[in-house]
């Protein structure tokens, strides 16, 4: 070994000169006719149709493989696991989408079944989501107010709302949006658009859910203290509803207050005592199954609504709902959240579904993932339900319970409609107060992304000011339009970061210039002077009196390449 290591090597390479690399680098002047590529395109071999099947419907590629005794127990009880979780977050989504809360139920079965088909992660656990929801509810309550079905009743000289009309026309809004983002997710996938996802990076992702985490909070303080603030819209909108609550909050229901209070503090002690047994128990605690079965008791015996006025869930209608198709009508006025939604969801689930691919060691298809959600969003809103995305929460709970692949999800859903068709109305008298709490509860997780601001301040700072920005406009100007403006910056500082390039490093007799990013129109002319600058600098300390015209001809022979580079590529192009 010692001998080998001692060994030396020579390798001998031809020098070439500029022309030479012309030679060897010159493109083929061969080219394929446009009705050549067209008819290659058509044409149809039994392995391409095959692989464009088990690409479509990915399904059918590894369930005939799924393996019973190895991955048959971990999916039943992570299926069990997550399906309970479902029931309780399903219906406090609900709320949140202003909506009636057995459309959570719905939104919790049909497109869990449909990513089963056509999904690729093998971990995630699609369904309700806290900032899709949020989203969705800023929509239903912007085209469905509440004062559009108020009326004035003579008897008792009082306003009432039609509680029925009202959640009518808000479910066809959630369903109309929830279409839309589907179609939209269904078309980016079909043009391969699925590279969008770079645009997301992780601290506007982070910083982003954690804006809208405060809409969220903000949303469900009317369920926490038993008012009712007048809806707002538009930019500063959170703005204003806060000072809102802060005028009426003398006018709190205090039974429903001393629910809320309760409930979190169980709640936040179930869940600590979860985690400190969780070495010792094979699955978590049901901790808000729990929470939602003994609050749901006790308001029935107590009759919390008749002596307190607490306000509860109300009729739940068991079955599911049959297929209608979305209002055409309201498409125009909500295109522009479809498209939100759309982002917003595939964001979320594609981000989540690599962080588990790269540990577990298989690939996540970004167009497929596009097309499984769009696919799940469009054919669950024929059936009434509302836009679903991917749950950090659930999706942790399904693999650390031992879930392997989506036959986890499937039984999950399978929860859920036995819950919806036959023990559904059991929670009729559920506050809605708890609900909240769980949200609030849920919500924990996120706000930990403030502990971002600091790290990131350590390692780039850059990506700091994304995520103070992007939270900043989400909070300000609404998820719908913080996602636009935040991507908007992110990209201002591509630009940025690319501008900043120039470096140099001084070995005896040479001085060394490097660039980290490309040179292109927006920063050729800045890196020019840059460079111009250090020549000179260089010059003057190592030589002032003759050195500094050879850094000045240095830096005109440099501008005359990057003339080169930009004037002369333009006039071979012409």
């Amino acid at each position: 070994m010692a001998e080998r290591r001692r060994m030396s090597y020579s390798v001998h390479r031809d020098v070439l000169d500029e022309v030479a690399v012309d030679e060897m680098a010159e493109k083929s002047e061969s080219k394929t006719s446009l009705c050549e590529k067209v008819r290659r395109s058509m044409r149809c071999s039994g392995a391409r149709t095959k692989s464009c099947l088990l690409g479509s419907v990915p399904v059918v590629s590894w369930l005939p493989r799924y393996s019973i005794k190895e991955n048959a127990l971990g999916d039943l009880v992570s299926g069990i696991s997550v399906g309970i979780m479902q029931l309780p977050q399903g219906m406090a989504y609900a709320l949140l989408a202003a909506v009636p809360p057995v459309f959570g139920l719905y939104s919790s079965f049909y497109p869990v079944l449909i990513y089963f088909i056509f999904g690729t992660s093998k971990h995630i656990s699609v369904g309700t989501y806290a900032v899709m929801s949020v989203m969705i509810g800023g929509v239903t309550e912007r085209l469905a107010p509440e004062s559009d079905f108020t009326t004035w009743d003579n008897v008792t000289n009082s306003s009432i709302v039609d509680i029925a009309a009202r959640d009518a026309e808000r479910i066809r809004v959630a369903v109309a949006v929830t279409f839309l983002s589907g179609l939209f997710q269904i078309l980016l996938g079909l043009v391969q658009f699925g590279f969008v996802v770079t645009y997301l990076s992780d601290p506007l992702v982070r910083g982003y859910t954690t804006g809208a985490a405060i809409h969220v909070i903000v949303s469900q303080l009317k369920y926490t203290f038993g008012i009712n603030p007048p809806r707002y819209s538009g930019p500063l909108s959170l703005i204003y509803t806060v000072l809102e609550i802060c005028y009426i909050i003398p006018e709190t229901n205090i039974g429903t207050l001393v629910v809320s209070i309760v409930t979190i503090i169980s709640l936040i002690l179930a869940k600590e005592l979860n985690a400190y047994l969780s070495k010792k128990l094979p699955v978590p605690i049901p901790v808000e199954l729990v929470c939602v079965i003994i609050t749901t008791v006790i308001s029935w015996q107590v009759n919390l609504t008749g002596r307190y006025g607490v306000d509860v869930v109300g009729e739940i209608p068991s079955g599911l709902q049959p297929p209608v198709f979305p209002a055409a009508s309201l498409f125009g006025r909500v295109i522009g959240d479809a498209f939100a939604l759309a982002v917003v969801g595939y964001g979320i689930a594609i981000s989540l579904g690599r962080i588990f691919a790269l540990k577990y060691g298989y690939k996540v298809d970004s167009n497929q993932e596009l097309i499984a959600l769009g696919l799940s969003n469009s054919f669950g809103a024929i059936f009434q339900c509302f836009a679903i995305s991917c749950s950090m929460s659930r999706s942790l709970v399904q693999e650390s319970t031992g879930g392997r692949t989506q036959v986890a999800g499937v039984l999950s859903a399978v929860v859920i409609l036995f819950i919806t068709l036959w023990i559904g109305r059991l929670f009729e008298d559920l506050p809605k107060a708890v609900l909240a709490a769980i949200i609030y509860v849920n919500l924990h997780g996120i706000m930990k992304q403030f502990l971002d601001i600091p790290a990131l301040w350590k390692s780039n700072r850059v990506d700091m000011v994304v995520w103070v920005v992007t939270f900043i406009l989400t909070v300000l100007l609404n998820p719908d339009l913080g996602l636009a403006a935040s991507i908007g910056f992110s990209m201002l500082t591509v630009i940025f970061r690319t501008q900043l390039t120039v470096s140099v490093r001084h070995v005896p007799g040479i001085v060394i210039f490097r660039s980290s990013a490309t040179l292109y129109f927006a920063n050729a002319e800045m890196y020019q002077d840059a460079l111009g600058e250090k020549v000179r600098k260089h010059s003057v300390v190592n030589d002032s009196a003759g050195t500094k015209s050879h850094g000045t001809k240095i830096q005109r022979l440099f501008w005359d390449e990057l003339q080169d580079v930009f004037i002369g590529d333009r006039k071979q192009k012409m």
